[in-house]
Order: C-alpha cells, then sequence, then structure tokens
C-alpha cells in the first residue's frame, strides 16, 4: 500500500492539504503532532526546540502506525515535518511505500501564517529552528515531491492527485 507523508515547516500548509486529501481519497489520517509525548509538547509550548533524541520515538510511532495501516491493507495519509534525512529514511521503514510531499516556501510567508495561527503548542518564534534543521531532498533521495506554498490549497490539491495517479501507473 501507499503511504503518503505530507512534510514541511509548521506553517506550511500540511493540515489543510491532508484535510482536502483525506475528504478526496478517504485515506486513514495520522496528524503527527498528536503523536508527541506530553514532554515534547511541554517544551515545544515553551518555545524550546526538539532535539534527536525527543524525536525518534515519536517517529517511531508514526512508522509503526503506516505499518499497521498497511498490514490492514490500507494506503494512509500522515502530517509531519520529517525535517531531517535521516527522520525520512526511519519512516521509510514503514511496510508499503512511502512517499513524501514537501511543502516548501519562503520564512516570510511562512511567519505570516504562524501569526495568523491560532490554539497551535508550536509557537512562531521556533520557525527559524526549523527551517536550520530542514534538509531539502538531495538529488539521490527518492520519493520526494516538492510543492509550492504559494499555490492555493485546491492547486497543491490537484497537483499532488496528479502526481500520485502517475505513480500508480
Amino acid at each position: 500500500m501507499k503511504h503518503l507523508v505530507i512534510m514541511g515547516v509548521s506553517g506550511s500548509g500540511k493540515s489543510t492539504l491532508a484535510a482536502e486529501l483525506q475528504r478526496q481519497l478517504g485515506w486513514p489520517f495520522a496528524e503527527a503532532d498528536e503523536f508527541h509525548p506530553q514532554a515534547n509538547i511541554d517544551k515545544m509550548s515553551r518555545g524550546e526546540a526538539l532535539t534527536d533524541r525527543d524525536r525518534w520515538p515519536w517517529l517511531e510511532a508514526l512508522r509503526d502506525w503506516m505499518s499497521r495501516q498497511d498490514r490492514a491493507g490500507q494506503p494512509s495519509l500522515v502530517t509531519c515535518s520529517a525535517l531531517k534525512r535521516s527522520y525520512r529514511d526511519l519512516l521509510r521503514g514503514a511496510e508499503g511505500e512511502v512517499v513524501f510531499a514537501l511543502l516548501h516556501g519562503d520564512r516570510d510567508l511562512l511567519s505570516q501564517r504562524l501569526q495568523r495561527r491560532k490554539g497551535h503548542f508550536m509557537p512562531p518564534s521556533l520557525l527559524d529552528s526549523q527551517l536550520s534543521t530542514l534538509e531539502l531532498p538531495a538529488p539521490d533521495e527518492a520519493g520526494v515531491l516538492t510543492l509550492d506554498i504559494t499555490r492555493t490549497p485546491a492547486e497543491l490539491t490537484r497537483q499532488l492527485l496528479t502526481l500520485l495517479q502517475q505513480g500508480d501507473n
């Protein structure tokens, strides 16, 4: 089965795109934020960046969820920052085929979006930390589609659905 991980820094539009894709595809959906242990949420709420040590159990839980979906004969849709290649490599360990869609864009636009967002534990002050952690996909890293966040959610949805259909051929 196929697993689509919509990735990018906070404010890139992962949840918005995932909601529309989930509506159209009907795939089981996991929001990575819901897999964080409370200690990670508390840390981010205080404006402290997570370390790799904080992230490994969280990423392993996501990988395991995708594998369970695969064993149940289900594709899946996941939102996850997946900022480093090593994080994406861990997620690629899920059973089935894992494809990533990187929502990428300008820092100013991301910052504007974060300033408007309400009720999320991730403070805008951590954007620069996420951007400095982000490892853009290298040419040898297969299975990562890059999407421009200046496009509308509807345009991004159409683009991603087209790319997914092409990958099935």
